[in-house]
């Protein structure tokens, strides 16, 4: 038997089809559920790990750069070394006191830069030994972290494998039945399933209220949903309501608590005219 055109289907057809459709949705959400929010863990875990070895880097380039600086100042204090013997010599051959006083003041000004040349030594070696330090501590988090997005990749993994089959049937049949529905219907209910905290775009009517904000609905509106003749979306938050016979559910009706007969009291009238 040929399927019906989208155009040609009834609004009780296009109503157990959009239902039938948000159930197998609903499927898809639970499976994803299982998941949880491992995905956006080991997203965190990945970008937490990028950082940190761009920082491990970073690290390396500034020990870099300080190893350099104290070989550079070695040179220094190697030119300033020869410079202060060589003027060391030629204070043996001074004719006067003004050569003397200047080769004086090349020694006393090569020896500080000697001096200052290892300060900056000192100051590059320790900032060298600080910063291997924070290399090997970020090194340290490198590993847990890594340990820790294993385990989470390996959790996620084992849930991916559980679920992808039965997830993959789950959407062929959705986009089956989305063919069916008719197109600015589905696109509402899409736009009402995205809106909706539960992903419930279409509900039955449970104990005379909406299935998705619990609001009562008036009695004419409930005849109208069982009728099947429109498509009637609750006033309060915008779900498509169906009738639950429709959906095939079996709803549990709210019994009222019978009344008690109350019997009258006999007056005991004769009794006192007796009396």
């Amino acid at each position: 038997m040929a399927k019906k055109e989208t155009k040609d289907l009834t609004v009780e057809e296009k109503l157990k089809l959009l239902y039938q459709l948000q159930v197998t949705l609903s499927a898809i959400d639970e499976k994803r559920a299982l998941r949880g929010e491992l995905p956006n863990e080991v997203q965190d875990l990945e970008d937490e790990l990028e950082g940190l070895n761009t920082r491990v880097e970073r690290i390396e380039n500034e020990i870099a750069e300080f190893k350099n600086a104290v070989v550079q100042k070695q040179g220094e204090i190697k030119d300033a070394q020869a410079s202060l013997e060589r003027y060391k010599k030629q204070l043996d051959d001074v004719k006067n006191n003004r050569e003397y006083d200047t080769l004086s003041k090349e020694i006393e000004f090569q020896s500080l830069e000697i001096e200052l040349c290892n300060k900056k030594i000192k100051e590059g070696n320790e900032k060298v030994e600080q910063r291997t330090k924070d290399i090997e501590k970020t090194k340290f988090e490198i590993e847990d972290r890594k340990k820790a997005l294993d385990e989470k990749r390996d959790e996620l993994n084992k849930i991916m494998q559980e679920t992808r089959e039965e997830e993959a049937q789950l959407k062929d049949k959705a986009a089956t039945l989305e063919e069916r529905i008719d197109p600015r219907l589905l696109d509402s209910f899409k736009r009402i399933r995205k809106g909706a905290h539960n992903g419930l775009g279409i509900v039955y009517v449970q104990r005379d209220a909406c299935g998705g904000c619990f609001n009562k609905i008036p009695p004419q509106r409930q005849l109208d949903i069982k009728m099947h003749k429109k498509v009637i979306v609750c006033e309060y938050c915008g779900r498509i309501l169906i009738d639950p016979e429709l959906a095939g559910v079996k709803v549990e009706t709210e019994e009222k608590p019978k009344r008690k007969r109350t019997t009258r009291k006999k007056k005991t009238d004769d009794a006192a005219t007796e009396a």
